[in-house]
């Protein structure tokens, strides 16, 4: 009988050890947590990776999505305006999680299985681009990727026909490549957009919805995420742009998950990972990031998934509190604002 007792409480310890060490601390990658899109050994998906069926792999009688590029051509899309495409005219793509300046890839493991690296051979410049602008980066398997205007280049495994691109805006992160390198865009004169913005500039996806009024109340140009008072719902966060950072009731933290795709990622924007150099008043412990089911890296905060909301119009808005019963504010310690009730009660 002792012996059980022992075996019982020792199993207790351990799993409270588990939940406690899940993903507060320094760990980037939820310190063990399976994130969002990542199979474990409780819920395999070996067949697809977490990304659906054919991700990161030629389908049957397809063009190939895995080679060199051969000679880039450009193309002009209805909806994107002109766009790049490889020799067999599957689309290609950028991720704004990866740099520029210099060139390096941060899309690995199951991401590059979803979004296959196109390697650096044999690539030449279509008729009107700057062959200046084609180059190379080594990847972490020792392997070179082709690059544009410096950004690492990309195939989405979900593109079906050459000339889909069923890539654009995924996750908020990926993007089709315009001849020079920038985001393909018919908002932009010559379809290019400008590089990805830094710290206190406005993503290209929030057009129509950044909030007005610069960044955090107190804050700085450095400052990526800070703590604020809100006179109606205490401290909370706020981003480089002031924009206010949500939890959502439907995702976990324990295993850490976002549930929130689709329509839903039409009005909630998944927060950015932030540099824990670059925090004003939040415990850079609490701070992590999970792997989206796309591949995208998202904010946590204490292992919730932090998100901001097209609703809120100016810096400082708070409108996004207690949407559907699900939504809330998010504290710098990971709880819901106003304990999770509505700010006029």
């Amino acid at each position: 009988m002792r012996n059980r007792r022992t075996v019982w409480v020792g199993a207790v310890v351990a799993a409270l050890v588990a939940a406690t060490s899940a993903c507060g601390g320094d760990s980037d990658e939820g310190q063990g947590v399976t994130p969002a899109g990542e199979s474990s050994s409780l819920a395999p998906d070996l067949a697809t990776g977490g990304y659906g069926a054919g991700a990161g792999a030629d389908q049957a009688g397809a063009p190939s999505r895995s080679g060199p590029a051969g000679t880039l051509v450009l193309r002009e899309d209805a909806k994107l305006g002109e766009i790049v495409t490889d020799s067999a005219g599957w689309t290609l793509y950028r991720f704004e999680n990866d740099t520029a300046k210099p060139p390096s890839s941060n899309c690995d493991g199951d991401c590059a299985k979803a979004w296959p690296p196109v390697p650096a051979d044999d690539a030449a410049a279509a008729g009107g681009m700057d062959p200046e602008l084609l180059g190379k980066v080594k990847r972490s398997d020792g392997t070179s990727q082709l690059t544009l205007g410096g950004w690492p280049v990309y195939r989405y495994a979900q593109d079906t026909t050459p000339g889909d691109t069923k890539g654009q805006g995924v996750g908020g992160n990926w993007n089709v490549l315009a001849a020079d390198g920038g985001k393909a865009s018919v908002q932009d004169s010559g379809g290019s957009s400008d590089d990805t913005p830094g710290a206190g500039e406005a993503d290209d996806d929030d057009a129509g919805s950044a909030p007005a009024g610069g960044g955090p109340a107190g804050g700085d140009e450095q400052t990526q995420l800070s703590a604020v008072k809100d006179p109606a719902l205490g401290t909370i966060v706020a981003d480089a742009q002031g924009r206010t950072l949500y939890r959502f009731d439907k995702d976990t933290a324990w295993p850490m998950k976002s549930n929130c795709e689709g329509e839903c990622l039409k009005t909630w924007k998944p927060a950015k990972p932030v540099d824990k150099a670059a925090l004003k008043g939040i415990d850079p412990k609490m701070i992590s990031t999970l792997k989206r089911s796309d591949g995208s890296r998202q904010l946590a905060i204490d292992c919730w998934p932090v998100y901001w909301f097209t609703g809120d119009k100016k810096a400082g808005d708070t409108t996004g509190h207690g949407a559907g019963g699900v939504w809330w504010a998010v504290t710098p310690d990971g709880k819901k604002a106003n304990g999770g009730a509505p700010a006029d009660s």
